[in-house]
């Protein structure tokens, strides 16, 4: 056995020297490139999660405070349903005091213009009496 071909040690070295050189300009660059996008992934996969949480977070915030408006405008148009009703019972009432003011001035009216006709009629009746009376009787009135 020899001397090795010396041919073996300069494929070794250059064998080396790629390895070493492919290292350092391709391997490691190519892995913080990888590392930076899985930082990067994970910085924006956290940062999904919290904007969701602050969405969720708004979600039921407006939910809550519409759910509150609803409840606030429910009991403020009862509130005007019961005044408006008060007000019609009102009116209704004045209705119906005003019709038996009415009713009671119209009896009232039509008493006084029953009396007032009776004794018109008692009194013209009386005269018609007395002139019936004077006729068959013989009596000329002048």
């Amino acid at each position: 056995m020899g001397i090795p071909d010396l041919s073996v040690l300069w494929v070794i070295f250059f064998v080396l020297l790629l390895t070493s050189l492919m290292n350092q300009l391709l391997f490691k660059p190519l892995v913080r490139a990888m590392n930076a996008r899985q930082s990067a992934v994970t910085s924006a996969k956290s940062l999904a999660d919290k904007a969701a949480a602050e969405a969720k977070k708004a979600t039921e915030t407006f939910d809550e405070k519409t759910r509150a408006a609803r409840q606030e405008l429910a009991r403020q148009m009862e509130e005007a349903r019961r005044a408006a009703e008060a007000e019609r019972a009102r009116l209704l009432e004045d209705a119906h005091a005003q019709a038996h003011g009415t009713i009671a001035e119209a009896t009232r009216q039509l008493t006084a213009d029953a009396d007032d006709a009776r004794h018109r009629i008692d009194r013209e009746s009386t005269e018609l009496a007395h002139a019936i009376a004077d006729r068959v009787l013989g009596r000329q009135t002048t």
